[in-house]
């Protein structure tokens, strides 16, 4: 099996277009096509059907995405271990549209010579993300171990970036033209926000936000996707969700979503970041220090129990 293909397939799939693979992977989008193509062939399936937006895949080609991932992070694996000198500085981070790639992506664009690998290990328990680092698997992650004494001994976590919430709704909402809304104008709004993965930290941190301010925080429902959110709060009178203020999102034009900050306090989502305490990689010390000249949401602010504190001094040290 051609792996290059089996590559093209993986980041199609999480891209959503065969040109941003193609991007990504530094070929044609032709190149990437005939790839697919190829490995479609070789498989006797469709593992992709097109769309207005791009590309979906069909009931095989989710059946194959898991095991093409494994093939790919083993490949990656086996040449790694005949070059550890000329290893990337691999981050997990909760998806490509997050704040987290964003400012990943903003730190490359200013360092274009560092050779960062930017990976989703779509796992909600952030123990997964823990567990490979110590594997080796990944340099460090965008997750939160809540429990600090569940942290293990060789790994670390510290304060990476604030992520300050805004209300997302669409035209017809009662808040839509509002410039800031204070936590109390949101009460007895629903705010939906599906798909809440149990053992998840945001799901701690969704119970904690709705207790503490008395919010209708909606979980019902599974998560369909970002485009299907969107096309509901482009229609809805009376749903509203809550995103960070970097995350990224695109819509049609004629949504006319809008994005409202939330002030006094500022509802603040705090991002950590877990390595390996004995042996980081050593292009994280850069990373590190380039979270630290993020700027900072408008005081004052709100933070869950379990934020971990900022120092303003994070260092791998």
């Amino acid at each position: 099996m051609d792996t290059e293909a089996v590559r093209s397939f993986v980041r199609a799939a999480e891209l959503g277009q065969l040109r941003h693979a193609a991007d990504e992977l530094g070929v044609t989008q032709q190149a990437v096509s005939k790839r697919i193509a190829t490995l479609e062939r070789g498989l006797d399936v469709r593992l992709f059907t097109r769309t207005a937006r791009g590309v979906e895949l069909t009931l095989d080609g989710q059946a194959f995405l898991p095991h093409a991932r494994n093939i790919i992070e083993g490949v990656d694996r086996a040449v790694t271990a005949i070059g550890p000198g000329s290893r990337a500085l691999r981050i997990d981070v909760l998806g490509l549209r997050s704040a987290q790639a964003v400012i990943l992506h903003d730190y490359w664009r200013s360092h274009p010579e560092t050779d960062l690998d930017v990976v989703t290990l779509r796992a909600n328990d952030p123990r997964v993300a823990v567990a490979a680092v110590q594997a080796g698997d990944i340099d460090a992650s965008f997750r939160t171990i809540t429990d600090p004494a569940a942290l293990p001994r060789d790994v670390r976590m510290i304060h990476a970036f604030d992520s300050p919430l805004e209300l997302l709704v669409g035209p017809r909402h009662p808040l839509a033209s509002a410039r800031t809304l204070t936590p109390a104008q949101l009460r007895r709004h629903r705010i939906w926000v599906p798909g809440i993965a149990p053992r998840s930290e945001w799901s701690e941190f969704y119970d904690q936000l709705a207790t503490d301010f008395d919010l209708r925080i909606d979980a019902a429902g599974p998560n369909f996707g970002n485009e299907v959110l969107l096309d509901t709060l482009a229609d809805s009178t009376d749903v509203a969700t809550l995103v960070g203020t970097r995350d990224r999102y695109i819509w049609p034009t004629n949504h006319d979503i809008r994005r409202i900050p939330i002030v006094d306090p500022t509802l603040v989502y705090p991002i950590s970041l877990i390595f390996s305490r004995p042996d980081p990689h050593p292009g994280l010390r850069a990373v590190i220090k380039h979270l630290g000249g993020l700027t900072a949401g408008p005081e004052p602010v709100w933070l869950p129990s379990w934020a971990v504190p900022r120092s303003g001094t994070e260092t791998l040290d």
